[in-house]
């Protein structure tokens, strides 16, 4: 294994972890990272990180679901609706500007981590039940954005459900069941222009399956959700914050 493959690979076990911890999938955090080594946003890094984003996505959502934390009707129905919506975000990613994609990108990150962080009043209140409808009215415009950016819609999905009083483990563990699908329903119009070499698809798919599985595990045993809320928030901010002042280099 050279060098450049073992730099990505053990970066993309880090954010494997990261994200298995929130069932995110590893996308949001993986598509600013392979963009360090990758030119192509749409044809390179879009659908390796789709692809990624389902597989951890899945192993994450094992993780969880061994633990108790998948509630099955919220995440199928969630399901239903990103997977059927997510391919049209990624075929109007082939039509547009890259500049725009990494602006929409930044700022949507941006937008949740604040909110991660300014929500801090509602960990307590824990009276209300989870409002699956309130959760599926933003479900379609996340899953196009999510298409779009080649991200998976787990990163925005997942703090929806805890602002809709989802508790964050549980949250997490439906965000990964939700989100493997239409991970891999995205992937289909990147399919016939794709330019992904194979040899290091299948090193990350493998890294990126166990450091899911492990950050999963780790949340159910060891992370209480105050922390795994600021964990996501926390993590967000630090891939923002490089990849804006990678741009600003550029």
């Amino acid at each position: 294994m050279d060098t450049v493959v073992f730099v990505i690979a053990a970066g993309l076990f880090a954010l494997s972890v990261a994200s298995g911890m929130l069932g995110l999938g590893v996308a949001f955090a993986a598509v600013p990272f392979l963009g360090f080594f990758m030119p192509d946003l749409v044809h390179q890094v879009q659908p390796l990180s789709l692809f990624l984003n389902g597989i951890t996505a899945l192993f994450a959502a094992f993780g969880f679901a061994r633990s108790g934390h998948v509630s099955w009707r919220p995440a199928i129905v969630l399901t239903a609706v990103t997977a059927t919506v997510a391919p049209l975000g990624s075929w109007l990613a082939q039509y547009a500007a890259q500049g725009w994609l990494w602006v929409i990108y930044l700022l949507a990150v941006g937008y949740l981590a604040w909110q991660m962080f300014h929500q801090t009043t509602r960990e307590s209140d824990t009276s209300a039940a989870p409002n699956l409808r309130l959760a599926l009215l933003p479900a379609a415009p996340i899953s196009l954005l999510a298409g779009l950016l080649g991200v998976g819609p787990g990163f925005l999905l997942m703090p929806v459900l805890i602002l809709v009083g989802f508790e964050p483990k549980n949250a997490a563990g439906i965000n990964a069941v939700a989100v493997t699908l239409p991970s891999f329903t995205a992937l289909i119009p990147h399919i016939s222009t794709a330019q992904v070499d194979l040899q290091l698809a299948g090193v990350l798919i493998v890294v990126g399956a166990v450091g899911s599985f492990l950050g999963a595990r780790l949340t159910s045993r060891f992370v209480s959700g105050p922390v795994l809320k600021r964990v996501f928030g926390i993590l967000i901010v630090v891939m923002t914050a490089v990849k804006v002042a990678t741009l600003l280099m550029s």
